[in-house]
C-alpha cells in the first residue's frame, strides 16, 4: 500500500470518527423510543399490573374492535381533509396578492407570518379565550352587530366545536402555505407569463401549463408536512376542547394521550401509537413515489 493510500484511508477513517457521536445521538433519540415503543406494545403494562412478558398480538387484535380509536381516525382524517384545502387555497390567494407592488409589503408579511411563531398550546388558548361564551370578544362582537345579546357555546355546541378548531388551525398555518408558496411564486418564469397573455390564454389554462408546473414541488413539500402535521394535531384541539364535547373533537392523537395518561393503558396505547407512524410511513411513501410517477 503507498503512502498516498494510507493517507486516504487514514483520513476517511478520521472523518468517520468525527461523525460518529452525532450520528450516535440521532440513533440514541430517534431510534431508541421507536423500539422501546415497539417492544411494550407487545407487552401488557397498564394500572391493574406490569407484565414485560411477550403478549404476541393481543394489543393489535384489540385495536380492530376499538369503536372510539376508528372514530378518532375517522375525526383526524375528516378534519385534515378540510383543512388542508382551506390552508392551501388562502395561502395560494394571498402569494398571489403579495406578488403585486404594495406599499410596506415585507412589514405586512411580518405581521401575517406572526401566527406561525406561536406555539400551538398558545394559539389553542388564544382563540378559547376569544370564543369564551361570556367574555369572548367574538360573541360581544356578535351581539354588538345583533343589537342585543348572544352568547354562543363555540367550544361545546356540536355543530359549532369543529369550526371553531378549523378557524383556529388555519388562522396559524395559512401563513406557513403563504410563504412557501409566495416563494415558489416569486421564481416563476415571467418571460411565459407574459409570453401566454400574449397569445391569449386563459387564467386557468395559464395556471395548468405554466404556474403549477413551477410550483408543484414546493406545494408538494408544504402539502405533505402540513398533511403530517394536521394528521397528529394535539395541541390546538387540547386547549380549546379536550377532545369534548365527549369525543366529538377527540383524535387519533387525544385518544393516545387519553389512554397512555388517563386511562393507564400503556402498552395498547403504544400499539396506537405505532400504528400511527405506520399510516404516516405509508402515506409518506406512497405520496414520493406518486410524485415520482408523474415527473
Amino acid at each position: 500500500m503507498t503512502s498516498l493510500a494510507r493517507h486516504l484511508e487514514r483520513d476517511a477513517v478520521f472523518k468517520y470518527l468525527l461523525i460518529a457521536p452525532a450520528v450516535f445521538i440521532i440513533l440514541l433519540i430517534g431510534l431508541y423510543p421507536l423500539i422501546k415503543l415497539v417492544v411494550t406494545s407487545f407487552q401488557d403494562i397498564s394500572m391493574f399490573g406490569e407484565d414485560t412478558s411477550f403478549q404476541g398480538a393481543l394489543n393489535y387484535a384489540r385495536l380492530f374492535d376499538d369503536v372510539r380509536l376508528w372514530e378518532s381516525i375517522l375525526h383526524t382524517v375528516l378534519f385534515t381533509a378540510v383543512a388542508l384545502p382551506l390552508e392551501l387555497l388562502l395561502g395560494y390567494l394571498l402569494a398571489l396578492l403579495f406578488l403585486e407592488r404594495l406599499p410596506l409589503k415585507q412589514v405586512l408579511i411580518g405581521i401575517i407570518m406572526l401566527p406561525t411563531i406561536i406555539s400551538p398550546i398558545v394559539a389553542g388558548s388564544i382563540w378559547r379565550l376569544l370564543f369564551d361564551q361570556r367574555f369572548g370578544p367574538i360573541n360581544q362582537l356578535i351581539s354588538w352587530l345583533a343589537g342585543s345579546d348572544v352568547k354562543i357555546l363555540w367550544t361545546t355546541e356540536s355543530h359549532l366545536v369543529w369550526p371553531a378548531i378549523l378557524i383556529a388551525e388555519v388562522w396559524q398555518w395559512t401563513p406557513f402555505m403563504f410563504l412557501l408558496l409566495y416563494a415558489a411564486l416569486s421564481n416563476v418564469d415571467r418571460e411565459q407569463l407574459e409570453a401566454a397573455q400574449i397569445d391569449g390564454a386563459p387564467w386557468w389554462m395559464t395556471f395548468r401549463r405554466v404556474v403549477l408546473p413551477a410550483i408543484m414541488p414546493v406545494m408538494f413539500i408544504a402539502v405533505l408536512i402540513r398533511a403530517l402535521d394536521l394528521f397528529r394535531i394535539f395541541d390546538v384541539i387540547w386547549t380549546m376542547t379536550n377532545g369534548g364535547p365527549g369525543t366529538m373533537t377527540e383524535t387519533i392523537s387525544i385518544y393516545a394521550y387519553n389512554m397512555a395518561f388517563r386511562e393507564f393503558e400503556i402498552s395498547y396505547s403504544s400499539a396506537i401509537a405505532f400504528l400511527v407512524i405506520v399510516i404516516l410511513t405509508v402515506a409518506v411513501i406512497w405520496a414520493i413515489r406518486r410524485v415520482e410517477v408523474e415527473r
